[in-house]
């Protein structure tokens, strides 16, 4: 009689091999794609652990180097004494009007409506005086838009003479210290203007402003530097600026004086050139605090007609008193900057 053998594994083998069903290999192959499964879930859990690390680094790293950039660009709580406080309320908006009624009456208007606006002080400057109509009128004016909101104070000041310098000189009512230097046919939106308001609650020392310019140098003039003043085109071109204009900028309340109290050469010589006055405030602000000033990105409008003569010939003259209030100060004071404040508000693209 012979006898048969069975050997189980060659079998399970022979079948594994040769394709036929094993319960051990359909298990092992249901079990297959799981493992892999958690293998990369692990892997993604990690990746995102590391990806979570560097963004927290770098958020750090950024938080550090905006400090460490304020500090630099002079934003620095410690003021000189006679900033005690960043500002007390508001702000006062300070006209500078040149013979333009209707345009004067739309910029009071809106100026009037802007919630953090304490006071609107109006400078008059020509030869002939305004109409006690026009007065009453922007009284009206004020009264009517901003009304339900905190009650505006208005102040009109008729400036004798024809001296657009006479706009910096100190005011005998007690006033905010934060002021908005603004030419009467320009009109910067509520919103920016506050945001402005914020910025210089920040570098209360600083002239903070929305229209930058900058200058360069030319030294092929017998061996004496030539400064050459630049309009918006080489800021927009080289990113760079070391003024912003009085048309539309925040300083404070303390320049005024400081402003009048300058040399009585410096004095003279802007009283007798017109157009340098914006030149003179900036050079003052510089030579103070030996920092930049801070330009506010955001749009602003000009209604009316400009009184601004030629390009060219302002050109020239915006050259020369430049110069020239250069050799009265005795030293060149602005400082070059390529910093731009933004609000976030109006940014969304980070």
């Amino acid at each position: 009689m012979s006898s048969v053998h069975i050997d189980i594994a060659d079998d399970a083998a022979a079948a594994a091999t040769d394709g036929f069903y094993s319960p051990a290999k359909q298990k092992a192959a249901n079990r297959r794609p799981t493992v892999l499964t958690i293998q990369r879930a692990r892997q993604t859990l990690c990746a995102a652990k590391v990806k979570l690390i560097l963004a927290v680094l770098t958020f750090s790293f950024i938080i550090y180097v905006s400090s460490k950039l304020s500090s630099f660009m002079g934003w620095n709580p410690h003021y000189p004494s006679f900033v005690s406080s960043p500002s007390r309320g508001g702000y006062t908006v300070l006209i500078n009007s040149w013979k333009q009624s209707s345009v004067l009456k739309q910029s009071v208007a809106h100026y009037a409506s802007c919630r953090s606006v304490e006071r609107i002080h109006v400078s008059w400057s020509g030869s002939e005086p305004p109409s006690e109509k026009l007065i009453a009128r922007l009284n009206e004016i004020v009264v009517l838009k901003s009304e339900g909101a905190q009650k505006t104070d208005f102040i009109f000041e008729v400036i004798s003479g024809d001296q657009l310098a006479s706009r910096f000189r100190p005011k005998s009512y007690p006033n905010t210290d934060a002021i908005f230097s603004v030419d009467d046919n320009v009109i910067v939106p509520c919103p920016s203007l506050d945001f402005a308001f914020s910025v210089w609650q920040t570098a209360p020392l600083s002239m903070v402003g929305f229209v930058p310019r900058t200058h360069s140098v030319n030294k092929e003039q017998n061996n004496v530097a030539y400064y050459i003043y630049e309009g918006w085109w080489s800021v927009w071109w080289t990113g760079t600026y070391t003024m912003v204009l009085s048309k539309a900028a925040f300083f404070h309340r303390k320049y005024l004086d400081f402003y009048a109290h300058m040399s009585p050469s410096i004095q003279n010589y802007v009283a007798n050139e017109r157009s340098c006055e914006d030149i003179a405030m900036s050079l003052l602000v510089a030579n103070v605090t030996g920092a930049p000033p801070v330009w506010v990105k955001g749009k602003i409008y000009e209604i009316g007609a400009s009184s601004i003569g030629s390009l060219r010939g302002r050109s020239r003259l915006r050259n020369k008193c430049l110069n020239d209030l250069i050799s009265h100060f005795g030293i060149m004071p602005l400082v070059p900057t390529n910093f731009k404040a933004v609000s976030a508000k109006n940014e969304w693209l980070w």
